[in-house]
């Protein structure tokens, strides 16, 4: 099985990035990182993709240009690598639908929450606010919906009477760092299997 070429996108310190990092440095994914994609040129993931040999690129958006033609040129920029899997590792841009159709169930994300609980943004918070016992994170692949794609995996984490939304946040991310490269990994093995909104993980 030919190794997986993987683009990571991000827009800051690329936390998620470096523990994907980590795993296929050690062996653990069946893949590489071929390039780190940014709409930040002042992103710090960038600085530890440059000082780790990894190619980057920055597309910053223009006010003129629309959404669909700044992904656009983003498309044309990864079919030139012929990418098998993009990672959003905490970028800030909402895809276009054109960049999700070109990568059907080939975008992976993380959220810091059990979906469909608590989408969008501040989750922590919103979980907070709500009351609950458990939060968690989910990586789940990228529809056109927001957090709606469907669920590869999840990690609960129990929600402290003290926690702030900084300390859940913190012991949320450390889970975080776990699944991601895992579901990177199940991915560059070709076990998962996506059957209308249920994601089937096969055997090894």
């Amino acid at each position: 099985m030919e190794k997986k070429k993987i683009a990571v996108f991000l827009s800051g310190r690329g936390s998620n990035f470096k523990a994907i990092f980590d795993a296929v440095g050690g062996g653990r994914v069946n893949g590489y990182i071929d390039v780190v994609i940014s709409d930040n040129p002042d992103a710090k993931g960038l600085s530890f993709a440059r000082s780790h040999g990894i190619g980057c690129a920055v597309f910053e958006k223009s006010r003129t240009e629309s959404r669909t033609e700044y992904f656009d040129t983003i498309i044309d920029f990864l079919d030139g690598r012929q990418i098998d899997l993009i990672v959003l590792a905490g970028f800030m841009k909402v895809l276009s639908g054109t960049i999700i159709e070109k990568y059907r169930h080939r975008i992976l994300n993380i959220h810091p929450a059990l979906l469909p609980s608590f989408p969008g943004v501040h989750a922590q918070r919103q979980a907070l606010d709500y009351g609950v016992k458990y939060s968690g994170c989910t990586v789940h692949f990228v529809d056109e919906g927001v957090d709606t794609g469907p669920i590869v995996l999840q990690e609960t984490v129990s929600v402290r009477e003290d926690d702030t939304e900084g300390t859940l946040s913190d012991r949320i991310l450390e889970q975080e760092h776990k699944i991601f490269p895992r579901a990177v990994q199940l991915f560059c093995d070709e076990r998962l299997k996506v059957k209308g909104r249920r994601v089937l993980i096969r055997n090894p």
